[in-house]
This record gives structure tokens, sequence and C-alpha cells, in this order.
């Protein structure tokens, strides 16, 4: 059901939503990912580090505001199953070992509660 604005016209809402529901229609999750990708690198263009460690403060400070201890173990356990499921070697794969990981994590909630 269209919402009208005063002139008789649909609302940018509207009109948003409509063309959402169109384009949804028109084209399948390949489109999707791709355009996803696309405005990922050009974000990574025009912005530095400073940037991404803004947004994801700013996401983490919205996360822990809206999710308890109890989320937090679950994924916390949730991640440590997935980890061990691994094959050992992080050094090969270009990820950080369990006990660096487990050194940084301690560091920034150290950090964190001297704030």
């Amino acid at each position: 059901m269209a919402q009208n604005n005063q002139n008789g016209k649909m609302s940018r809402e509207e009109a948003g939503r409509k063309g959402g529901e169109a384009t949804s229609k028109n084209h399948d999750q390949e489109f999707y990912q791709e355009i996803g990708s696309k405005g990922g690198e050009a974000t990574s263009k025009n912005h530095d580090k400073d940037f991404y460690q803004e947004i994801g403060s700013k996401g983490g400070e919205a996360t822990s505001k809206s999710h308890d201890r109890e989320f937090y173990q679950e994924i916390g356990r949730e991640g440590g199953s997935a980890r061990g499921n691994s094959d050992g070697n992080d050094d090969q794969d270009g990820k950080m070992s369990r006990e660096e990981a487990g050194r940084k994590g301690g560091q920034a909630r150290s950090r964190n509660r001297k704030n």
C-alpha cells in the first residue's frame, strides 16, 4: 500500500521499498555479492586504517550495549570450538596462534578495564 505525501506523490520510503523489491526480483545472490565486493573495494580505497578502527569501535560498543555476558560466552565457545577443529598449523596458514590470540585478548581486556 503506497503511502502518499501531501502532494499525492509516493514517499521516498515507499519508492525505495518498491525499487528494492523490483531489484530483488530481477537479480540473484551473485549480483548482490558482486556489488557488495565492488563497494568494499571502493570503500577501502577511500578510507584509511583509522576509519576502520573507528567504525569497529562503534560497532563493538553498540554490540556490548545490546548483548549480555552469556552472548559473549557462547560466541567464545563457538569460536574456540571452531579453532580447536583446525589442523594446528597456525603459523603456516597466516593465522595467529592460540597463545598469541590469548595474549592479545588479555592485553586488550586489561587496557579496557583501566579506561
